[in-house]
């Protein structure tokens, strides 16, 4: 690699944990942080085992019937979808990454949902590709290979930024390196470890040159 060359092709982040706040949003909906945690737990279980999509609302729903909620609850999450704030540093690391490279998204929900989650970031995305669009939930490889195809790069060489601990062995699965944003300090799964790893996203900065 010659001097000033970048490290990474492009960077692909997970939406809805690596960029915004959604834990906080599932929290408010389900009325306490322990009543939405316990929520969201049942939602990522259900959504690893899920495989080829079924609808992201429905998914949902189960999950809250799971919990103890009521159904209503994830009528309650879309509804309140546009409160979705991203961590404060978002704004910034993507307006400078995205001076330096393409960016994209791959995230576990519908596509108008991430569509509209993309924007919140305020980031400009080159791809913006969902469980839905690719046909399968991520830690599925569908999703993983649908935006490198999108953005026309190498696994090898396109940063994948998770957010959940699932992300990490799927990335890795198809060949692209992993910078874990474990903003809350989430167990690893397995094994399995990223090449780099923080609870802030300020560190790509260093790393995506």
């Amino acid at each position: 690699m010659s001097a000033g060359a970048a490290r990474y092709d492009a960077v692909v982040f997970d939406l809805l944990t690596a960029l915004l706040d959604s834990w906080k949003l599932w929290n408010d909906v389900a009325g306490s942080e322990e009543a939405g945690m316990r929520w969201r737990r049942k939602y990522l279980e259900i959504t690893y085992g899920c495989g080829a999509y079924r609808s992201y609302a429905s998914l949902v729903e189960e999950a809250a019937v799971a919990a103890g909620h009521p159904a209503s609850l994830a009528q309650d999450l879309v509804a309140r979808w546009q409160e979705l704030e991203p961590w404060p540093e978002v704004p910034a690391v993507l307006a400078e990454l995205g001076k330096r490279v393409p960016l994209g998204v791959a995230t576990n929900c519908s596509a108008v949902l991430g569509a509209q989650a993309a924007l919140r970031t305020g980031g400009a995305f080159k791809a913006v590709i969902t469980a839905e669009v690719a046909g399968f939930y991520k830690p599925r490889a569908e999703p993983y290979r649908a935006v490198l195809a999108a953005l026309g790069t190498s696994p090898a060489r396109t940063l994948f930024v998770a957010g959940s601990a699932s992300d990490v062995p799927g990335a890795q699965g198809v060949g692209m390196p992993v910078f874990w944003h474990n903003r809350i300090g989430l167990a690893p799964v397995g094994s399995t470890n990223p090449e780099f790893s923080a609870r802030s996203l300020a560190p790509l900065l260093d790393i995506v040159h």
